[in-house]
């Protein structure tokens, strides 16, 4: 395989993502949402208007416009947010997350952390730190 350095990290990045998001995927599951679920639900949360447009929300957890448009469609019919036309243009949808919604997500957080924790635990402080500049290095 000539990929070379730089595409084998990018291979074993992707093997990290994919195993991360399987593991919260298990904890999550518990409180009937997937990891990306809740992103969404996080970045709503978040949000200083506790709303955003779709396609805003779409780029902040990582979709396509269809994708996020796939993903809500579920989640508004079980309860977790709720769409509201856009104050200035009907024209656009705002995504809000429900009361319901945010019972949910404070209790997800809880097994969030822990699972966060569980996966980081072989990582000492100093490596953790490591990994955090390096990740808002390549973010960026």
């Amino acid at each position: 395989m000539s990929i070379g350095t730089e595409g084998k990290l990018l291979l074993g990045l992707s093997h990290v993502q994919t195993r991360l998001q399987k593991r919260q995927d298990q904890w999550l599951a518990a409180h009937g949402i997937s990891f990306k679920e809740f992103q969404v639900m996080c970045a709503l949360s978040e949000a200083s208007t506790h709303s955003l447009k779709r396609i805003d929300l779409a780029e902040k957890v990582g979709l396509s416009a269809s994708g996020i448009t796939r993903m809500l469609l579920p989640m508004e019919k079980i309860g977790l947010i709720n769409k509201e036309e856009g104050v200035r243009d009907a024209r656009v949808s705002l995504v809000r997350l429900s009361e319901a919604g945010e019972r949910i997500l404070a209790d997800a957080e809880k097994s969030f952390t822990q699972s966060a924790r569980a996966f980081m635990k072989s990582l000492t402080e100093e490596q953790r730190a490591a990994l955090a500049t390096l990740s808002r290095v390549v973010l960026q």
